[in-house]
C-alpha cells in the first residue's frame, strides 16, 4: 500500500479527472485518461515527483540493469553520426544512465556527436539526469543540453526507449454491431469504463479491417504515430532508433490479444487496472511497429530495420 501521503497526491490528481470527466459531459476519451494520469501538471506520474525507476521505484529499464544496453547501441549510432554528423538527440532519458553509457563509448570511438539533447517533460527526472551526468561524465558537460520543446531541424540520430508505449492511446472495441470508442465515467465508487460512440474519421481510418473474432478490445496510438511523424519531418539527416514494447500489426490483432495490451507498473508489480491509484502508477501500452513505420513512411522516412532487441544486440556486437 502506498503511505498516506502517496494516497493524498493521488486523491488530488483522482479529483481533477473527475472534474475533467464532469465538465466532458461524464465521458472522456481513454487518451484523455492516460495523459492526466501521466503527465498532467504536478500530479500525473512523469510530471510528479514520485521515484520511477530502480529498486525503490515500479520498473527497471534496460540501461538501469546493464551499461552494455547503452554501450551496445552507441555503436549503432556511431555508424550513423559518420554518415551524417549532427546531434544526439534522447527522448524520455529516464536517470540519464543511458546518456551516460552512449557519451562514454561514443568518447571511446571517438564519435561525439556536436551536442548530445536530452528532452523529458519529468522536472523531477531532469534533475536526476544533471546529477548522474554530472558525476559520470563531467568532462563532456559541455556538449549535455537540454530542450523544453523539439527543435525545428535535426541533423544526427534520435533514440526514444520505452517512450512510445506511455504516449496516451485510445482504447477502441470491435464488436458486432461494430467499432466503438472506450472510455472513462466517473461515480461514486470511482472511475469505470464506458462505451462511447462509434469509429470515425481519423480514428476509423487508423483502426482499420476488423479482427478475425469478435469482441475484441485494442489499443489505437494515434499520439506516438503523430510523434513520429513530427520527428520524421524535422529530420533533415540522419535515423531515428525507437526501441519499445510492441508488435507488427498482425501480430498486434492477434485473438490471444483480444483484451488489449494496457499494462501498467506499480512498485515491481504488472497488472491491468489503470483506474488504481492515478499519479502513483506507470500506465503503458504496446506499441503497433506497423502504425509506426507508416507514420515515418509517409513522411518521407525510409525503413532500414526492424527487429527484436536480442537480434539488434547480437548483430551490433554485444
Amino acid at each position: 500500500m502506498p503511505d498516506q501521503e502517496a494516497i493524498a497526491h493521488s486523491a488530488r490528481l483522482a479529483d481533477r479527472i473527475d472534474r475533467a470527466i464532469r465538465g466532458s459531459g461524464g465521458w472522456i476519451g481513454f487518451d484523455r485518461f492516460m495523459e492526466m494520469a501521466l503527465y498532467e501538471p504536478g500530479l500525473g506520474y512523469y510530471s510528479g515527483g514520485s521515484t520511477k525507476f530502480g529498486a525503490a521505484g515500479d520498473f527497471v529499464t534496460a540501461p538501469e540493469m546493464s551499461p552494455l544496453f547503452g554501450r551496445t547501441l552507441a555503436h549503432q549510432i556511431s555508424d550513423i553520426l559518420a554518415q551524417t554528423t549532427g546531434d544526439v538527440l534522447e527522448l524520455g532519458p529516464g536517470t540519464g544512465a543511458l546518456a551516460s553509457q552512449v557519451l562514454l563509448e561514443l568518447e571511446h570511438l571517438d564519435r561525439l556527436p556536436r551536442r548530445y539533447l536530452l528532452l523529458d517533460v519529468s522536472g523531477e527526472l531532469r534533475a536526476r539526469q544533471q546529477a548522474l551526468l554530472r558525476q559520470i561524465v563531467p568532462h563532456l558537460a559541455d556538449r549535455v543540453v537540454w530542450l523544453d520543446a523539439l527543435e525545428p531541424r535535426i541533423t544526427g540520430v534520435v533514440i526514444a526507449n520505452e517512450v512510445l508505449d506511455a504516449v496516451p492511446a485510445k482504447r477502441v472495441a470491435w464488436m458486432a454491431s461494430g467499432c466503438v470508442e472506450i472510455g472513462v465515467t466517473a461515480g461514486e465508487d470511482g472511475f469505470a469504463w464506458s462505451v462511447g460512440p462509434r469509429v470515425e474519421d481519423l480514428l476509423a481510418k487508423a483502426v482499420g479491417d476488423p479482427p478475425v473474432e469478435v469482441p475484441f478490445l485494442t489499443e489505437i496510438g494515434l499520439e506516438a504515430a503523430a510523434l513520429v511523424a513530427t520527428l520524421a519531418d524535422r529530420l533533415e539527416r540522419g535515423a531515428l532508433i525507437l526501441v519499445d514494447y510492441g508488435f507488427g500489426k498482425t501480430e498486434y490483432r492477434h485473438p490471444q490479444r483480444s483484451a488489449g495490451t494496457l499494462m501498467c507498473h506499480y512498485r515491481h508489480h504488472a497488472h491491468a487496472d489503470p483506474f488504481l491509484w492515478p499519479g502513483l502508477q506507470d500506465i503503458t501500452a504496446h506499441v503497433d511497429f506497423t502504425a509506426m513505420a507508416a507514420a515515418g513512411l509517409s513522411c518521407g522516412l525510409v525503413l532500414s530495420g526492424y527487429t527484436t532487441q536480442a537480434h539488434f544486440l547480437v548483430n551490433c556486437g554485444i
